[in-house]
């Protein structure tokens, strides 16, 4: 008889944490399909600031982002992942603004961008990467404006771009556009017309 009770009084209890828990819309994992935004900006989910993590799928299944929210503003970590299950993108929150480093990935695994934040604007350096991991971009920032040393380089690891931001001006190269056709670094008489369709 004590047994029956101690059952009945456990599946009571459980019984009346999941009422509570359901009638205050508390949920801890929910899909991104059932979040909205509201005016604020918020995220929200049953009309109310949504605490907890929100998961999105790709179609075969695989999981495609995963999000921490803390009354309806990102908070943590969040990721994305490509469908084969390789790592996208990931960024660090603290109340709704970016803090720490966001970095991002190409499908074949190599990183394709990194970028740091401070109270959500980005602060010193900043990289981009082509696909085949040779640098592309790199940037420096200051309160997240552009500040100092800025280059470019092609996908062949020449150098296109060189310029410095000093007191709000641009000294140096920013662009270089060649006055003649090159493919593959060696001039081309056709490069134009191949350009124009005219060939």
């Amino acid at each position: 008889m004590q047994v029956m009770r101690r059952k009945f009084t456990f599946f009571g209890l459980l019984l009346l944490v999941c009422l509570v828990f359901l009638f205050r819309g508390e949920v801890s994992r929910v899909d991104s399909s059932e979040i909205s935004v509201n005016s604020a900006g918020l995220r929200v989910y049953n009309h109310t600031p949504f605490t907890g993590e929100v998961i999105s799928y790709h179609s075969n299944g695989n999981v495609s982002s995963r999000e921490d929210f803390v009354e309806g503003r990102r908070q943590g970590v969040a990721r994305k992942w490509f469908a084969d299950g390789t790592l996208a993108y990931e960024a660090h929150y603290q109340n709704g603004i970016r803090e720490g480093y966001t970095r991002s990935w190409w499908f074949n695994g190599n990183q394709r961008s990194e970028t740091f934040y401070e109270s959500g604007k980005t602060q010193g350096q900043a990289w981009l990467w082509y696909r085949n991991g040779n640098k592309f971009k790199r940037f420096n920032f200051e309160a997240g404006q552009p500040s100092g040393l800025q280059q470019a380089w092609r996908l062949n690891g020449i150098l296109f771009s060189n310029f410095e931001y000093k007191n709000g001006r641009i000294f140096g190269l920013r662009k270089l556009n060649n006055c003649v056709g090159l493919e593959d670094e060696k001039i081309s008489v056709d490069y134009y017309r191949n350009q124009a369709g005219n060939s």
